[in-house]
């Protein structure tokens, strides 16, 4: 006796059909799972055997074939255990219900409750561009599939339930989408940053580009708050990015329980001691990494110097090209990954060199060899060096408010209006994302502003990235100043955002 059921597997963050092929035939009982399974599909034989007898049905006591095609594709995770049931049911004739237009994703009890998996999202469009008519998921990702139009999702608690349904006796209510999302976590307010006007400045033109910023500064001098801050003035997310940035969640199974669309961008803040492959992904089973998930997002790197040399020259690819591609022998999966990079970090090892009331402790030996644990191609692409200064004592005791978030948010808003406008028709979606190609079009430059670059790329010796990005920020402040040319004020501002480099590591590269 033979029986197929559809369920749904994992591709890097694309969801792909699968067919759970269950034959029983005479011969010793046994129990075989082909079709590159992994340990945990392996392990679902004895789930589903203590799941079919715990609900009430009988275990077929024959020689079990189970087929998981394409064969030539490793399957991972817990997810085949409630198709693999069903098809056994029906293979063996306590299942007629027909399941030809459905598929089943869920992991199993031995009681027969199913529940939830990762990766329900992009597994749930995968089976409605495939044509299927209903998918049926636990009922901990409810809010999950239900984000996907155009197939019916059906959210099940147990077996029993499922199995009720499938007959017609007792319908199952089908997922209805939160028009709401998840709501935006509470922010903290430029308004309690004191002092700070330049590097407050520097992140309105980072936000306002999807610029990748660099903090220098002494200990409490507000790196941290400041960066902490920034979420508050980013632009919503588009649809569009929205479901990328929720599809990469749920692959990663990171995604809060009941959310359905992500709603505000991503902020992630690992820790220095993140290895390479946790900050760009992999792994022996390859899964989104710090980058990934913060895409259309911010990733915050605190003390950066602190973090290994492997992991920050890890960085170098996903800034340039916007994805992470990690090989394996088995396949090789692409990550998308478009964040913002902020990190912060002190000017020495003691955090006081050039600090204008106390004396650093470092030897210039020492200073050199901090700051050389931040590479030259990775220092190239970051858009905006900033220098934070100590706040003054009268900033702190007048404790007079700086500008809510609510205002720069809105100049935000205006200028990313503007980019979307510029770019309509085609796959750029900010100033930062501006290809070479493309910069004499979208980039005029005055004859003022002309000479002022050719000034500063010969005097700062810059590179041809570093040209490159200083134009898009030039670019940015110009929208923020409402300006369709980039005029020599916009260029003089950019490039004091490329000054640091030199002042810190100038004399030791």
């Amino acid at each position: 006796m033979f029986a197929k059921v559809h369920s749904m597997g994992l591709l890097g963050v694309d969801g792909f059909l699968i067919q759970v092929e269950a034959d029983l035939s005479q011969g010793l009982p046994g129990f075989d799972v082909v079709g590159l399974p992994g340990a945990a599909v392996r392990e679902s034989r004895d789930r589903v055997r203590a799941s079919l007898k715990n609900c009430g049905f009988d275990y077929p006591v024959s020689r079990i074939t189970v087929n998981l095609a394409p064969a030539d594709v490793r399957k991972e995770g817990s997810v085949y255990d409630l198709p693999l049931l069903l098809a056994l049911l029906k293979a063996s004739g306590q299942l007629t219900a027909g399941l030809e237009d459905s598929a089943f994703l869920g992991e199993l009890s031995l009681t027969g409750e199913i529940r939830p998996v990762r990766g329900v999202l992009p597994m749930v469009i995968a089976a409605r561009d495939a044509g299927l008519r209903r998918v049926f998921i636990p009922a901990a990702n409810a809010a999950e599939g239900a984000v996907v139009e155009g197939v019916e999702v059906y959210p099940c608690g147990t077996v029993p339930e499922l199995l009720e349904h499938l007959a017609g006796r007792t319908p199952l209510p089908r997922a209805v989408p939160d028009p709401e999302g998840e709501g935006a976590d509470a922010v903290p307010d430029f308004a309690d940053v004191m002092g700070q006007a330049a590097a407050r400045r520097a992140l309105e033109v980072a936000a306002a580009g999807s610029h990748n910023i660099l903090l220098i500064g002494p200990p409490g001098s507000g790196k941290s708050m400041l960066a902490k801050r920034l979420p508050s003035i980013l632009p919503d997310m588009t649809p569009e990015e929205a479901l990328e940035t929720t599809k990469i969640h749920s692959v990663a199974g990171v995604l809060p329980g009941g959310t359905g669309l992500l709603r505000s961008r991503p902020f992630r803040a690992p820790h220095h001691n993140i290895s390479a492959p946790g900050l760009a992904g992999g792994g022996s089973l390859p899964r989104p990494g710090e980058v990934s998930l913060a895409h259309h997002g911010v990733l915050f790197l605190d003390e950066l110097p602190e973090f290994s040399r492997q992991s920050m020259e890890a960085l170098r690819q996903p800034l340039e090209d916007g994805k992470v591609t990690i090989s394996r022998v088995s396949a090789s999966l692409s990550y998308p990954c478009s964040f913002m990079l902020v990190a912060a970090m002190n000017p020495c090892p003691c955090g006081y060199y050039g600090h204008p009331s106390r004396s650093c402790v470092c030897s210039p030996q020492a200073v050199r060899q901090y700051l050389s644990r931040i590479s030259g191609p990775l220092l190239d692409r970051i858009d905006l060096h900033v220098e934070v200064p100590p706040v003054e004592y009268g900033q702190l005791a007048a404790r007079q408010p700086g500008e809510a978030s609510a205002s720069i948010r809105e100049r935000v808003n205006a200028a990313r209006l503007k980019q979307r406008e510029r770019f309509a028709g085609t796959e750029i979606a900010c100033n930062a994302c501006i290809p070479a190609g493309k910069l004499s079009e979208y980039c005029p430059l005055s004859n003022e502003a002309q000479v002022l670059m050719k000034n500063a790329f010969e005097r700062l010796g810059l590179s041809a990235r570093s040209y490159d990005r200083l134009l898009k920020v030039a670019r940015t402040i110009a929208d923020l100043e409402n300006s369709k040319r980039i005029e020599a004020a916009h260029v003089a501002e950019a490039v004091q955002y490329r000054g640091l480099d030199r002042k810190y590591w100038g004399a030791g590269r």
